[in-house]
């Protein structure tokens, strides 16, 4: 079901245009068609030379505005392809004025165009479509068809984390990066229950959480 659009949502996007990185022109849309543009300059976006976190899907921003806040010597860009919410997300960054974070509303597909080789130390990918049906194994975010375009500007030891509530998911995740040569430095069944201790909840962690649902979760290297 498509989402209804947001009231006053033009209004709402321009007065925090300036949390949303400048992409230039595009060919036509955001989905599937290639971008004319060249690789971000993420140190001019930022106004720094601090490293580069990203988040895909982030949702209404719970935990980019958290996180972004815990760590003002990390810059860190949110990607989200739907409008209704990711205003929602850079509405939070404005009224806790986080000039370390950013938005792009993009899809994941042309992150490989917009983001420099070796750009990106790491990356979250927090509660993720799973896109249960066979069919759609190429959409989900860590097919290999994404893990290579991540592997493109995420910098060599850096870090993919990835949490879920979908254990067929995080099945298919597992052997998705095995397959690619990432190395698994964390898994956990049960992510609540573990001595992870600095673990910042997002709005479908909450969710999930509240309603007895382990959280899956694991740290996967580039070598």
């Amino acid at each position: 079901m498509r989402m209804r659009r947001k009231k006053n949502l033009e209004a709402r996007l321009a007065a925090v245009q300036p949390f949303f990185v400048d992409i230039g022109e595009t060919t036509g849309g955001y989905d599937g068609i290639p971008f004319e543009a060249a690789p971000l300059d993420l140190a001019a976006v930022f106004q720094n030379d601090n490293p580069v976190h990203l988040e895909i899907g982030c949702g209404k921003g719970q935990f980019a505005a958290a996180i972004a806040s815990q760590h003002p010597d990390i810059n860190f860009l949110a990607v989200e392809i739907n409008q209704n919410v990711i205003v929602q997300a850079a509405e939070k960054a404005q009224q806790a004025g986080l000039s370390n974070l950013r938005f792009l509303r993009i899809s994941a597909e042309h992150l490989g165009v917009l983001l420099p080789q070796d750009s990106i130390q790491r990356i979250y990918l927090n509660f993720s479509c799973p896109f249960p049906k066979k069919r759609q194994q190429k959409r989900r975010l860590t097919h290999e068809h994404f893990l290579q375009i991540y592997r493109g500007f995420l910098v060599s030891g850096g870090e993919i984390r990835q949490k879920t509530d979908n254990r067929l998911l995080f099945e298919f995740s597992l052997c998705e990066f095995s397959k690619c040569g990432f190395v698994l430095d964390f898994v956990s069944l049960d992510l609540h229950n573990s001595d992870v201790t600095d673990n910042i909840m997002t709005e479908y962690e909450t969710r999930f959480s509240n309603l007895g649902q382990p959280i899956y979760a694991l740290t996967a290297r580039k070598v």
